[in-house]
């Protein structure tokens, strides 16, 4: 029986004692590969000396791990320098934050040459091969140079800009067509499929066989639209036992009353984070009649500290809040509450619940799952409402959500104002719509479309077929 090879940059080895929880790859991963054995191949987490890197497998809770460690040049040249610095600003669309070196280009095409030495060394030839992520574009090519025939999918879980921004990328015509090398290629939605399918016509000039399918010599290539679930029934109960935990019921009740809007994200520029402070603070001028009356808490741990920019972004949000804090802050009430450190997912769970709003407005995201966590984490009889981005990809699906353009930060406004006073009917309505679209695409159903898919040698069904939802924006998949 063939077994399901998952390979991605970081391999989520569960702890002994439980202490570190699985997010929403490791959870569908675990999920598939219980299901039809197999293991899951990446990078340990560990940087270690030249002469002391190791790889080695780990057994754990009926799962088998195979982790490699990487030397300090490796994860500087491929992970923080071509991984974080070139292909993650590009691909989100911020080709002005790119900062592209051949050394770390060299570095990222190294550690993808160990992973797929490494990998060759123990693939069956009717193994499943599953990669994920912008980390290893490369791998499927350099494993069909070592002979290997097997099914290979890639599953991109971030934007994938057009082609006019793909081309600014430097060596973008060694990078990009190595795509062409999987059977399959997922993307979270149709535009992002579509700007793929556009490349591979204008760029790599490959036959057309069917709708999204590609010939490549005497094997096709196939882009199908997978939008990723969270575990929607399982984030309702964990939301609706952690509202009554301590930590949450505090939060609570150092509100007296006040409404409750919420935003959570890593501390990134995609994330949009100074454009929501700036329509946060339009709010409170446009709509004094809400003063003293909401709390905005954001929750965003820091991430990427190293880096300049990232640093600076952290130095001016904390800035921002603190001024407006300043501006319209009384004695007896801060109007955010700025936090950075993480928070597990009970208590998110559970914050969700108790908030009367939520502001998921990334400048760009391959899906953002706060939006569908958020709705899952509702109360059906008396829902919070979900401000969304049309730039998430999640905007495809939760329609029923007030979406907003980040960039304007007026209009984000008004939307804060409509969520905060929308009768509840328009709630329940708008809720139960949303709460349908995350229980039929959960988690567990977005891991089984893209291996039952990755099997089979049919054309991909058009991803409004496929899913019964609708292109955003002006895709040309219809």
């Amino acid at each position: 029986m063939a077994r399901l090879i998952v390979v991605s940059n970081r391999v989520a080895v569960p702890s002994r004692d439980g202490s570190n929880q699985a997010g929403g790859l490791a959870v569908a991963v675990r999920s598939l590969l219980k299901r039809h054995g197999g293991l899951w191949f990446g990078w340990s987490g560990t940087v270690s000396a030249d002469d002391e890197v190791s790889t080695r497998t780990i057994q754990q809770g009926g799962m088998s791990y195979i982790v490699t460690d990487l030397t300090a040049s490796d994860y500087q040249e491929y992970y923080s320098g071509f991984a974080n610095r070139v292909l993650w600003p590009i691909l989100h669309y911020r080709l002005d934050l790119a900062e592209f070196s051949r050394r770390d280009l060299s570095g990222y095409r190294r550690v993808n040459v160990l992973f797929a030495n490494q990998i060759t060394e123990w693939l069956r030839p009717d193994d499943i091969v599953w990669v994920h992520d912008y980390h290893l574009i490369p791998l499927a090519k350099m494993l069909r140079d070592r002979g290997h025939q097997n099914r290979i999918g890639f599953f991109l879980h971030v934007p994938f800009p057009p082609p006019e921004i793909l081309t600014a990328l430097p060596n973008h015509e060694w990078l990009i067509p190595q795509l062409s090398a999987y059977d399959l290629v997922g993307f979270q939605t149709a535009n992002d499929a579509t700007n793929c399918a556009r490349y591979f016509e204008s760029e790599c000039r490959l036959p057309k066989r069917a709708a999204l399918t590609y010939q490549v010599g005497e094997r096709n290539v196939r882009i199908g639209v997978f939008p990723i679930g969270i575990e929607t029934n399982e984030f309702n109960r964990l939301a609706r036992r952690s509202v009554r935990s301590a930590l949450v019921r505090n939060l609570v009740d150092s509100l007296a009353g006040r409404a409750m809007v919420i935003g959570v994200d890593r501390l990134d520029y995609s994330k949009g984070l100074a454009q929501r402070l700036d329509a946060f603070e339009r709010f409170l001028a446009g709509y004094p009649d809400w003063r003293g009356k909401v709390t905005y808490v954001q929750i965003t741990p820091k991430s990427r500290s190293e880096i300049q920019e990232y640093a600076e972004m952290e130095r001016t949000i904390s800035e921002a809040a603190g001024r407006i804090n300043g501006t319209y802050g009384e004695i007896a009430w801060t109007p955010i509450r700025y936090v950075n450190r993480a928070y597990n997912r009970s208590v998110l769970a559970g914050l969700y619940r108790s908030a009367r709003a939520a502001l998921v407005t990334p400048l760009r995201d391959g899906m953002n799952l706060v939006a569908k966590e958020y709705v899952a984490a509702q109360d059906p009889d008396d829902p919070g409402m979900l401000i969304l981005s049309r730039f998430a990809g999640a905007a495809a699906e939760l329609t029923a959500a007030l979406l907003v353009n980040p960039y304007d930060p007026e209009t984000v406004a008004v939307s804060i104002s409509h969520a905060l006073s929308m009768p509840l009917e328009e709630r329940r309505s708008r809720h139960k719509a949303m709460m349908q679209v995350i229980s039929d695409n959960d988690l567990k159903s977005w891991g089984d479309r893209f291996l039952a898919s990755l099997t089979k040698e049919a054309d991909l069904p058009l991803w409004h077929e496929h899913l019964g939802l609708r292109p955003l924006e002006n895709s040309s998949i219809a």
